[in-house]
Order: C-alpha cells, then structure tokens, then sequence
C-alpha cells in the first residue's frame, strides 16, 4: 500500500481593491448579475461571470424550476453560452457569487460537481487553466484551475 496525498492551493483576499482590475471587475459582474437569477423555490440565487481571451466577459445565473432537476446553475448557463457564441476562444477566469436572504453570502460557494466537471471540459478542451474567483462577502478565493477543485477528473481518457 501506498499513502498518496493531492494538495489544493488557493489564495485569499478579504477584499476585493487586493483583486487585479480584470478580476475586480469580473467580481463586480458576477454580483450583479445575479438579481436576474430565477430561484423561486431555494431563493438562493447564484450569478457567475466568464472572461474570456478575446476580453468578452459573459454571464449567466441560476435557473430554477418546479419539475426538479429541471434547472441549471449559474456556471453552466455562462460556460454554455459561452462556448456557443464563441466556440474558438477559452475561457480565463470565471467568477461565483452568490445571493440569499437579502444579502450575499458571507463565505464563497463553490460549484456543484456537474459544474465543476463542465469547467474541466471546457479547460481541457483547450489545454488552458480556467482561474476560479469564488465570491462572499468576507473573502474572495482564487484558485488558479478546475482540476484544483475535481483533483480526481472523468476525462475522454477513460472512454477510449
């Protein structure tokens, strides 16, 4: 038997001036756009924004529905629309923030695993680090890519 061990890195800001301007930025788009989240039912409502290479950010949130699990989450609306309007161009950097009981939430939520596995396609898809601004109100996280955040990743290897 052997002992292995997986190490996460990850940097924390308690405000968000520490943040680069790009990335400030991304924050800011994030908490916005969350108000246009559709979450009758768990009144949590998540709003992430996606930078891209070419400098487009796109955004998306959380979209509930009566019918469970019909809904999506915030991640995968952006990182899909994302990849349909701009199917050649990778993805930098996406930032999470979320909303509850009339305000943000105080520690940073991290993606479900079906978004944490569609960032890992999506970074793998062009072999670039997809940076992860995870958003509270208390701190921000940065953690510099999605196999960070799935160290144990299902990839097209393991269907050959």
């Amino acid at each position: 038997m052997k002992k292995k061990e997986i190490k996460t890195v990850f940097y924390e800001f308690s405000s968000i001036k520490e943040l680069e301007t790009d990335d400030q930025i991304l924050v800011k788009e994030a908490k916005k756009i969350v108000k246009n989240a559709y979450s009758p039912y768990s009144k949590f409502s998540v709003g992430a924004a996606v930078q891209l290479e070419n400098g487009k950010i796109i955004r998306g949130t959380n979209q509930e529905n009566a019918a469970y699990p019909s809904g999506i989450c915030a991640e995968r609306v952006a990182i899909f629309y994302a990849n349909s309007k701009f199917p050649d161009v990778a993805v930098s950097t996406i930032a999470i923030a979320a909303y509850t009981n009339s305000k943000f939430t105080k520690k940073p939520i991290p993606p479900c695993g079906a978004c944490r596995q569609v960032l890992l396609e999506t970074e793998n898809k062009f072999g670039k680090n997809i940076r992860v601004l995870l958003v509270g109100g208390e701190k921000i996280l940065l953690i510099e890519n999605i196999k960070a955040l799935l160290p144990f990743t299902f990839n097209k290897d393991f269907l050959e």
